[in-house]
């Protein structure tokens, strides 16, 4: 593992002593919450982000007018519940021949400025206009009262190594820092940055500088997290810091490796579990694992994440080739027109199962599917403001047994004497799922609200039990009588 910068560390250290759950070191219910407190008032992604990202239902081909229409929708109808980030995902860099099914071609057409650094294409972009910035978009964004966020991959574009630009501020070019052996196994679009050569911090300093002048306040970095570059993750946090512009940094693909949570925790606001997460139960069933193995390694301002919500429409342009080996893992043959541009292939109970787990667990909440053409059913399931606060003011998530096809998972609530508690039933038919005051740790009567469908369930009670169906979840909030 790499050595944490000074800094870094010292941070690290800092939040370790004064924020509740980041060593999950047992503390007092007052000082825990008042260290909660603080967090909210004082970190960057304090609580796990909430936005929309374009890549579900647009892939590489997301146009401004389409990016726009979800803005207007998020700003509209969610801003007010907490969802913030409106993100635009890989490619908006891209030559018109770049599609969602010619993207992993051998060196694809990106636009770039003289020092190397990826500019927003007018083909998508039409504002980007001549001088290529996405500031007139984030304008439009932060005018919407949300925040601007943007997809980047690790590196350095492969036309930059070949021109050999000069990096912005230095006497350094582009040949002295690419790492020619190191690229992306799914993207041919760059080459890896040698963080022990001189210039290469600097170019990471240039790209962010670009993108604070731009008003970015979210940014995915891909291709960082699985295989893992801890020197370049490093490289990038930094940049981001010295621009005093509090920008959000993602991690993705995944899984990240659980073994780096705390080079992770000093260095990212969030990074991904899982390879894509897409609308297929096994890959839903597959969370729950994944979600244990992260358990008690989140704190706020550094969170792991489950992926965003394949909700909605999804897949207006065609999916990519990942997507089709997922849904036929299982000996389908589905082509690629089979699921273009279609509602989520999840049930209802498999949405609400997601939703559910999203919750407890406290992963950021990223909806993946197009808004205004997403049906009222998708949008329930992101608007209830009592299943949005277990998300974001729970505490401590937990798996309290996993029992087969039984599981059942808890967070201690925003107030004294709450807990949330999570049934799953993974099964193929319906089954009673519950959970003892013993098993929850608790003891006397509790009232009990079904957060879900936002009335109370029992004034008093002295177990949780429920009937779910095959692939179903119950969430409720548990209250000291």
């Amino acid at each position: 593992m790499t050595t944490l910068r000074p800094f870094a560390a010292a941070c690290f250290g800092l939040l370790c002593l004064t924020l509740a759950g980041a060593c999950n070191a047992p503390r007092p219910e007052n000082d825990r919450a008042a260290a909660d407190t603080l967090a909210a008032d004082t970190l960057l992604a304090a609580r796990p982000p909430m936005g929309w990202n374009s890549w579900d239902s647009f892939g590489v081909d997301v146009s401004e007018a389409e990016y726009k229409q979800n803005v207007d929708f998020m700003a509209e109808r969610l801003q007010p519940l907490g969802w913030t980030y409106a993100v635009v995902d890989l490619l908006w860099y891209g030559g018109p021949d770049v599609t969602i099914h010619t993207f992993k071609q051998d060196r694809p057409e990106q636009r770039m400025d003289a020092y190397g650094r990826l500019l927003p294409a007018e083909n998508r972009f039409p504002s980007a206009g001549a001088e290529g910035s996405f500031k007139p978009v984030a304008d439009y964004v932060h005018g919407k009262g949300l925040k601007f966020g943007i997809h980047i991959m690790r590196g350095i574009p492969w036309q930059a190594v070949e021109q050999n630009t000069p990096i912005l501020g230095t006497n350094y070019r582009a040949r002295d820092i690419a790492a020619l052996q190191d690229t992306c196994a799914w993207y041919d679009g760059m080459y890896g940055v040698d963080m022990t050569k001189p210039g290469a911090q600097e170019y990471y300093d240039s790209l962010a500088r670009l993108y604070a002048e731009w008003g970015v306040d979210y940014v995915k970095a891909d291709d960082m997290s699985y295989p893992y570059h801890a020197a370049e993750i490093e490289g990038l946090s930094q940049a981001l810091r010295k621009t005093g512009r509090p920008i959000v940094l993602s991690l993705s693909p995944g899984a990240a490796p659980p073994e780096q949570a705390d080079h992770l925790r000093a260095h990212a606001n969030l990074w991904r579990i899982s390879a894509d997460f897409w609308d297929a139960w096994p890959l839903l069933r597959k969370q729950f694992d994944l979600c244990k193995t992260w358990e008690g390694k989140g704190a706020p301002g550094a969170w792991p994440d489950a992926d965003m919500l394949p909700l909605g429409r999804l897949r207006k342009h065609g999916p990519d080739d990942y997507l089709l080996e997922a849904f036929n893992a299982e000996g389908g043959r589905l082509r690629a027109a089979d699921v273009t541009d279609e509602d989520s292939r999840f049930t209802p109970e498999e949405q609400r199962t997601m939703m559910t787990l999203w919750s407890v667990f406290r992963s950021p909440l990223m909806y993946g599917g197009h808004l205004p053409e997403s049906d009222s059913a998708a949008l329930a399931l992101i608007t209830n403001p009592e299943v949005i606060a277990v998300n974001q003011e729970g505490r401590n998530p937990r798996e309290v047994y996993r029992r087969g096809d039984a599981v059942v998972w808890a967070s201690e609530g925003a107030e004294d004497g709450t807990l949330h508690v999570a049934l799953f039933n993974l099964g193929e038919g319906a089954r009673e799922v519950g959970a003892t005051w013993q098993e929850l740790g608790l003891s006397g009567m509790y009232a009990v609200r079904d957060v879900w469908a936002r009335r109370d369930a029992s004034a008093e009670a002295a177990q949780l039990r429920a009937t779910l169906p095959a692939h179903g979840a119950g969430l409720y909030r548990l209250t000291r009588r």
